[in-house]
């Protein structure tokens, strides 16, 4: 006996966004999204999203008590503790070369 599947989720309707920009930026963001497999929308999209969220990110405000704060710095100031990974990554030979 056959299990009906669900109809998959229909997305969102999308907004429109209209922008004026000159040609030549328009062939470049033409030009790196055919070489990135991307329509010129989902280009730009994309790299609208990640300057937001980047710009977003960048004005996080974390609020902590001073004896926290403390501690966080105590710890950033603190050399790090042994561990096997990180005596792994001494031994390795770093990927420039040497001068």
């Amino acid at each position: 006996m056959k299990t009906a599947t669900p109809a998959p989720a229909k997305p969102a309707p999308r907004e429109t966004l209209n922008i004026r920009i000159p040609a030549a930026e328009r062939s470049l963001i033409d030009r790196a999204a055919s070489s990135s497999g991307k329509t010129r929308t989902d280009f730009i999209l994309g790299a609208a999203r990640r300057a937001a969220e980047e710009a977003l990110l960048d004005r996080a405000l974390h609020l902590v008590s001073p004896a926290k704060f403390k501690k966080f710095l105590a710890l950033l100031d603190a050399p790090p503790r042994p561990n096997a990974r990180l005596r792994r990554t001494m031994k390795t030979a770093p990927p420039w070369p040497e001068v």
